[in-house]
């Protein structure tokens, strides 16, 4: 920062001092708390960074063209605060440790409401391009009890990275849903994860290439965990020697939520006597939901 006068000083604060009390009518404490806030830390890294006004003209229009790039399909704030870590950051704030709870991550821009019911065994590639992965697991709380009936929905990618709501042609592919057995266990056919990058074509790309950043995710498959007086989950799977778990686009690989996909050779028979051309890989993901908070 640099040196600014007392006088200036008094000038910036007594800007921000009027701001903040501009709030005061607010009868509402929580947003009141929440505009104050974002007023002061704002304000903040203007003094700090001494910000320039065509600097401030830019960042005005690079939000107006993140706006304008959003649409029903396609999401770019939620790209912008995945790729600043904010969607990480908040998730972690909102998802404290309990248990062996399974650690939540993004949510991202490709989740749609109303997927197909597949089923247990069931297979949410619906056409979609990739080798056949076998998921199985099992959903329990944290004190190992199963949850029978938990609501899980499934979405990834296809093989040549994207998603089906890419495409425009209202497709509907590589994404269902299914509930647990009685016993809490789960499974079905889904599509062995690859990389792939983000959209990039539109500013958070620009912003990502000026950066010197990489738009590209490690491999991953999406969950949503629902069940009646449990915390929802959102979370993925990740996979094992990915050279991309380090620089994930988004901030989303955690750990514990890397697991091994094991290939198996052409011709090995299938748990369900599902017969695959060629190879196909196999993965457990074991989930704990921690109870709603009392």
């Amino acid at each position: 920062m640099s040196e600014v006068s007392a006088e200036q000083q008094a000038r910036e604060d007594a800007i921000v001092n009027t701001v903040l009390a501009s709030f005061d009518g607010c009868e509402n404490p929580r947003l009141l708390e929440l505009m104050r806030g974002v007023v002061t830390h704002l304000h903040s890294f203007l003094r700090d960074v001494r910000l320039t006004e065509e600097e401030w003209s830019a960042a005005v229009a690079f939000l107006t063209a993140v706006g304008h790039m959003t649409d029903d399909r396609r999401q770019e704030f939620i790209l912008l605060s995945d790729t600043l870590g904010a969607s990480m950051q908040t998730i972690a704030i909102n998802n404290e440790a309990r248990g062996d709870a399974t650690e939540a991550t993004v949510f991202g821009p490709f989740f749609v409401e109303g997927s197909p019911e597949i089923g247990s065994g069931g297979d949410i590639a619906l056409g979609a391009a990739g080798e056949p992965c076998w998921v199985v697991g099992t959903v329990r709380d944290t004190e190992g009890r199963p949850l029978a009936g938990a609501r899980l929905e499934v979405w990834e990618a296809d093989d040549d990275g994207f998603y089906d709501v890419q495409y425009g042609d209202e497709r509907t592919a590589a994404r269902g849903h299914l509930f647990t057995e009685a016993d809490g266990s789960y499974r079905f056919w889904a599509i062995t994860p690859t990389p792939y990058p983000i959209p990039h074509d539109g500013p958070v790309g620009q912003m990502l290439d000026a950066t010197g950043r990489s738009p590209m995710r490690a491999a991953h498959l999406h969950f949503l965990v629902k069940q009646a007086g449990y915390r929802t989950l959102v979370t993925h799977i990740f996979v094992r020697g990915d050279q991309l778990l380090s620089s994930d686009a988004v901030f989303g690989v955690k750990d514990s939520l890397v697991r091994d996909f094991d290939r198996q050779p052409a011709g090995t028979p299938t748990p369900d006597g599902r017969v695959v051309d060629g190879t196909w890989s196999t993965t457990t993901f074991d989930i704990v939901l921690a109870p709603e908070q009392p």
